[in-house]
């Protein structure tokens, strides 16, 4: 038997707080009567068996903040040496999180305050120093499963809290038992599906083949599909969880991107339609809100397009009425048939186009705020224009590159070979290799190791913040222009 605290290298759930005596340790059932599921790979997941927890920076805590990879992230200086306290009350039968901090505590996204207490309820998402940092979802063990999600599904994985609600159904947060590695369970109710009858019931035989399609892609830009769960009412895809965010809101919070940022981002995500299109996939839904960003430190990061396979699950008509009445990426061929007529992916291209244009001035190319004609109209006469006044500092070759993109006329239209070899990609060889780099990266990312904890008490002192911790700077940018200086526009 070892004697030794054992080291874990993958990211299983840490029973911190074992002090029996050798032997007795492997033989003796602990009560797990909570757990610390992590949502950021720097932090280890922890079963919770003691009555009181503590996390922080300081050596006397129960959760020490001492690995390499937190030490070098942006936040370390922002944890104090206590940051929380994780108390379970036997006797009302409650568990509560202090917060110690300097800095901030949060839980759902709200700030509980320093030395304030707040129940930890089932779920409860807990993030530190700034509301964007999530770090941990709470589990109660004791917590009744949700009764919706198929004992086929709940057999293999703990589904926590929803992350994300769109056109085609909710997405879960859910963990594998046992491992505590993370993922996204996007759930289709099968309603979205409007097959009836035998059509149905053809329809239904269809899916799984579909799913095995999707299970089987596998392209760094392309969102991974592990587990497809076909069931009477719905279907539930288990998906690679990405945590730097959606394009969307990287786009909201720039203002815009230079063209050296927006090249390297638009390169990847056209690799990866190529790469659905090579295998007959036609996305149809491409916006920025469905290409994901792994990392939410730095905007050179890898990209990852998402719901790609809904679209084959989903008939033009429907996937018409989700976009209620802002289509400002659906290509015109969509909109003057109104999704009942065929058409190529091309459709996919006009819209990566639209993407190109709103990456590159941080406001969409059609709007009922900037023309007499109704929107639909703009698009299908492809109404849309380059002011000098926003458009002055971006090179002509990518507006070439966007006019060929947005051809009203799908068989005038660039195909996504044509694409990748315009200049305004193909000459600029340093991207080229960058976006090589990240893409096919040698490097392993690893959870970082996690050692079975000796047995100690919660931090019962706050040790004062060193003078060199330093709160997390916040620049907030004038009312009328961007921290790059660019002017604003109107609100995208």
């Amino acid at each position: 038997m070892n004697d030794g605290p054992r080291t874990q290298i993958t990211q299983e759930c840490v029973e911190t707080g074992n002090t029996l005596p050798d032997g007795e340790a492997a033989e003796q059932d602990f009560e797990v009567w909570g757990r610390l599921l992590s949502i950021n790979k720097l932090f280890p997941s922890v079963n919770l068996i003691q009555n009181e927890y503590s996390l922080g920076r300081g050596k006397k805590c129960t959760i020490t903040l001492e690995s390499k990879e937190i030490q070098a992230s942006k936040y370390f200086a922002t944890y104090s040496s206590t940051h929380f306290k994780i108390i379970r009350d036997t006797i009302q039968n409650f568990v509560y999180i202090q917060d110690i901090s300097s800095n901030g505590t949060y839980v759902n996204g709200d700030k509980i305050g320093k030395n304030k207490k707040r129940v930890l309820d089932n779920n409860a998402e807990i993030a530190l120093a700034s509301k964007t940092n999530r770090v941990y979802v709470y589990i109660d063990t004791n917590a009744k499963e949700d009764s919706s999600i198929p004992d086929v599904v709940r057999e293999k994985y703990i589904v926590s809290k929803e992350i994300g609600r769109g056109a085609y159904g909710e997405v879960k947060l859910c963990f594998i038992r046992g491992t505590c590695n993370r993922f996204a369970m996007k759930i289709i109710a099968k309603k979205h599906f409007t097959m009836l009858g035998a059509q149905a019931h053809t329809f239904n035989q269809q899916i799984q083949a579909e799913c095995n399609i999707l299970q089987g892609l596998d392209h760094p830009c392309i969102i991974r599909v592990y587990d497809v769960y076909d069931t009477p009412n719905a279907v539930y895809i288990i998906l690679e969880l990405v945590e730097g965010g959606e394009l969307f809101d990287r786009i909201v919070a720039s203002g815009q991107f230079d063209e050296t940022t927006t090249k390297f981002l638009f390169r990847q995500m056209c690799l990866g339609v190529k790469y659905l299109h090579e295998r007959s996939i036609t996305h149809r839904d491409l916006k920025p809100e469905n290409v994901l960003l792994t990392s939410p430190d730095t905007n050179e990061t890898l990209v990852k397009i998402t719901d790609f396979g809904l679209s084959r699950f989903i008939n033009e008509t429907t996937l018409m009425k989700t976009f209620c009445g802002t289509p400002n990426y659906l290509a015109p061929e969509v909109l003057i048939t109104r999704g009942e007529s065929s058409y190529t992916n091309k459709v996919d291209v006009w819209s990566l186009g639209v993407i190109l244009y709103v990456c590159l001035v941080g406001y969409p190319p059609f709007s009922d705020s900037i023309s007499g004609k109704p929107l639909n109209d703009q698009i299908i006469e492809g109404l849309y224009t380059f002011p000098d006044e926003f458009w002055s500092d971006v090179s002509d070759s990518a507006k070439d590159l966007i006019r060929k993109m947005m051809c009203t006329d799908p068989a005038k239209r660039l195909t996504m070979d044509s694409v990748l070899q315009h200049p305004w990609l193909a000459d600029d060889l340093d991207n080229t290799k960058r976006v090589d780099s990240i893409m096919y990266s040698s490097q392993v990312v690893k959870t970082p190791t996690t050692v079975q904890l000796p047995k100690r008490s919660a931090c019962d002192d706050v040790e004062e913040e060193k003078a060199s911790a330093t709160k997390e700077a916040v620049t907030t940018a004038s009312d009328s222009t961007y921290a790059s200086g660019k002017r604003k526009r109107a609100k995208y």
